[in-house]
């Protein structure tokens, strides 16, 4: 046997028994992204109520649940991670769930019968912002951890900002005798709210990896 065929079957034998660690750096970060394009398509309807967009919503959520079943696959696959596991699983499936709420609140919308109105637009706002700053923190993870607790941080101040704006809201909608539009409305603005509590999740989660990183 050469010394090169000695050189590969003991590279084959060495990655069998200590197979490479996948980047989960950038499979978080890739995540992060697609909630990103999914937030942005959000904005865009509650801009537009364009029937289309609210369709693209709906194609990228199942998108989005594609990209959580194979990353769980390769965390489950996976003989070691740079991260705690259970971060990492949280990570991955409070990212989708933040695309879940987008999806079901342009559902409802549709089979409510209701337009985008200020509050909508203003709530898809902030998890845009707010989701931005998680691709920002989950990109900063391979090269300065450190620096991604800022980041956290940013989404979830953007989750205080869609609450405040949520408990306003109702404030202002209960008034009236319009009840059957107050609760179509106030079901639309949870669908909201409950994806930026997701957000703030991922950025505990965030967070948490940062402190175990540094």
């Amino acid at each position: 046997m050469s010394d090169e065929q000695t050189r590969s079957l003991l590279a084959r034998i060495f990655e069998r028994f200590f197979p490479k660690t996948p980047d989960f750096f950038h499979l978080l970060h890739e995540q992060a992204r697609q909630v990103v394009h999914t937030v942005g398509l959000l904005v865009r309807f509650m801009e537009t109520n364009d029937d289309d967009i609210g369709l693209e919503i709906r194609e990228d959520e199942h998108a989005a649940d594609r990209v959580k079943i194979m990353n769980i696959h390769i965390l489950n696959e996976a003989f070691s991670t740079p991260m705690d596991r259970e971060d990492i699983y949280r990570a991955i499936t409070t990212l989708d769930e933040v695309v879940n709420g987008c999806k079901d609140a342009v559902n409802e919308m549709h089979a409510l019968m209701l337009q985008p109105d200020q509050v909508t637009l203003e709530m898809s706002r902030f998890l845009l912002v707010g989701v931005q700053a998680l691709e920002a923190g989950f990109g900063k993870l391979a090269t300065s951890p450190a620096d991604a607790a800022i980041d956290a941080d940013a989404a979830r101040k953007a989750e205080r900002r869609v609450e405040k704006l949520y408990r306003r809201a109702l404030a202002q909608l209960f008034q009236g005798d319009d009840y059957i539009n107050m609760f179509k409305r106030r079901e639309i603005y949870r669908h909201l709210t409950n994806a930026a509590e997701r957000m703030a999740h991922c950025a505990n989660t965030l967070h948490d990896i940062v402190v175990k990183m540094v």
